[in-house]
């Protein structure tokens, strides 16, 4: 599974992965772009195996779903890859701010959501796709959502990138 497969390092990611033998899920959020990476793809790798799956990470209940869809059959790779970067502030479904939301605890949601998955695989691995943006701020614990300070975009997805990292860390663990 590659999150925003439909374009970039996800776009690249995918492609790679069923260019060299790999079932791919491209987990888009915008059906339309999905639909069109997808084609793309099926033209540059004829011989891939290639699905389109509908997740938008910055909904809680999108993701529970999706993982729901999986379901537990094995899963070998996880990369966690579509993000927001530096936009002005907006909340995700559930009321997050959205490059917290989308960047970490979709991706969050959707890794423990698919553990029974990743677990069956044996080996599996979980790649978070982050940046030296994580330079730019810790984690606020105690004002993720930018509640009592002032909103700044950088900040923000710099908050999200290490969370990114962090999680990466433990999830190693």
């Amino acid at each position: 599974i590659v999150t925003g497969a439909n374009s970039g390092i996800g776009y690249h990611t995918a492609l790679q992965l069923a260019r060299h033998g790999a079932s791919v899920v491209l987990a888009c959020r915008s059906a339309e772009r999905g639909r069109a990476a997808l084609e793309r793809m099926k033209a540059a790798a004829p011989q891939g195996d290639l699905v389109l799956g509908s997740l938008d990470l910055a909904d809680l209940a999108s993701v529970r779903e999706f993982a729901a869809r999986h379901g537990e059959a094995p899963l070998d790779i996880l990369v966690n890859n579509a993000g927001v970067m530096a936009i002005p502030r907006r909340s995700t479904a559930d009321g997050f701010e959205m490059q917290f939301g989308t960047n970490h605890l979709g991706h969050f949601a959707l890794a423990t959501g698919l553990h029974a998955a990743l677990a069956a695989a044996g080996d599996a691995r979980i790649v978070s796709v982050s940046s030296s943006g994580h330079a730019q701020s810790p984690i606020v614990f105690d004002d993720i959502n930018f509640g009592r300070r002032d909103y700044t975009p950088g900040l923000a997805y710099g908050q999200s990138k290490t969370a990114n990292a962090l999680f990466a860390v433990e999830a190693t663990r």
